[in-house]
């Protein structure tokens, strides 16, 4: 295989290319360079990523004789707020900046979206770069345009469709995630396999332990084919009017779980779209539309690969389903007050439906409360 892989997003004079492969971050200026307006760039990272990623970053920037500055925020999803974004752009419109401006958010989700969200404000629309540092933002957060942040009532309730001007995932930068990042940024992976290509689930099911271990083969191709995967959606859905829902996969359930915890480490996001893709199957099988074999597979590979399937592992048995369904209520899919939740007919067959009452959850949420 080549030292890297390119995968493009196909969006008229909006495409760019996701590139993928070990030591992608070192070449950050040469390839950040062709599609900059102007040589200057703002970097928008997080205290945890600047130790171990910022010099590497600002090497290669001045090799390419790119003038930067940088901003460090906190790390963790508390960072999504109101009162940040205001300190971000503030932050940002300081440093004497112009629309010929480039942000570049070297992170994580959180950092990734808060960034891409100031980019798509700041002077009416900046452009942007995004140097994703955790797998679940490589396959996922990082692709497609979607920048915002929380709010009490829910998740990424605030934000913008906003397209990066270029994605640089090195796959050397996960070698320094802790192991429970690592894993939730696989229940994104698993995710593509579930909603349309049972081929790649399959493949998973004999490399899964591989792409969580390490291996550069197995995890670059994971990540491409996951790129892949978003990117073809996202040319043919941009604004998620249909197709692109199904990337929520297991997120209707996942995002309420998240909620119920405040969004706090409690539960990290891949995890809560594991759990919730196991719960989005289960009453897919209770609804009658999913063969219970399919459903018993999926959950398997997700606990071993060492990921939680059940809310109890997470939250204890000590949430509310109430508040569970007033969390789904809120969610961003809900059209004409009706809930949308993606539903499966087997692996790789994913649909939406507002055909699921309130009945049917409740039914499902009391089963998952059960030892």
């Amino acid at each position: 295989m080549s030292a890297h892989e390119t995968v493009t997003v196909a969006l008229g004079d909006r495409s760019y290319d996701i590139v993928v492969g070990q030591d992608v971050l070192a070449r950050a200026g040469a390839l950040m360079a062709p599609v900059l307006r102007q040589p200057r760039v703002i970097v928008i990272t997080d205290d945890t990523v600047a130790a171990l990623h910022l010099e590497m970053l600002q090497t290669t920037l001045a090799a390419a004789s790119i003038r930067h500055d940088c901003i460090t925020l906190p790390a963790g999803e508390q960072t999504k707020t109101f009162d940040t974004l205001r300190r971000l752009i503030e932050s940002i419109l300081a440093q004497n900046i112009d629309r010929g401006t480039t942000l570049v958010a070297l992170g994580g989700g959180v950092i990734g979206d808060i960034t891409g969200f100031a980019a798509a404000v700041t002077l009416r629309g900046l452009d942007f770069i995004q140097i994703p540092t955790t797998l679940l933002a490589q396959v996922d957060s990082s692709v497609g345009g979607k920048t915002g942040i929380n709010t009490p009532q829910g998740k990424n309730l605030v934000g913008a469709f906003h397209q990066p001007r270029l994605v640089l995932a090195d796959t050397g930068v996960l070698d320094t995630l802790p192991r429970r990042e690592l894993l939730a940024g696989y229940a994104e992976i698993v995710k593509y396999g579930l909603i349309n290509n049972p081929a790649f689930f399959a493949w998973l099911e004999g490399h899964g332990a591989a792409v969580r271990d390490g291996d550069p083969d197995a995890r670059r191709r994971a990540i491409v084919e996951s790129c892949r995967a978003k990117a073809d959606i996202v040319a043919q859905d941009e604004r998620e009017a249909g197709l692109r829902a199904l990337l929520n996969l297991g997120h209707t359930f996942g995002h309420a779980l998240e909620a119920e915890t405040g969004f706090s480490q409690t539960l990290l996001h891949g995890e809560g779209v594991a759990i919730g893709m196991v719960l989005a199957f289960e009453l897919s099988t209770q609804l009658g539309l999913c063969p219970a074999k399919d459903t018993d597979e999926m959950r398997r590979h997700l606990a071993s690969i060492g990921l939680p399937t059940t809310p109890g592992q997470a939250l204890g048995n000590t949430w509310s389903n109430d508040n569970l369904l007033a969390h789904m209520a809120k969610d961003k899919k809900v059209a004409n007050g009706k809930m949308t939740f993606i539903l499966a007919r087997g692996i790789g067959e994913s649909f939406l439906s507002q055909d699921v009452s309130r009945n049917d959850l409740m039914t499902l949420l009391e089963g998952a409360m059960t030892p």
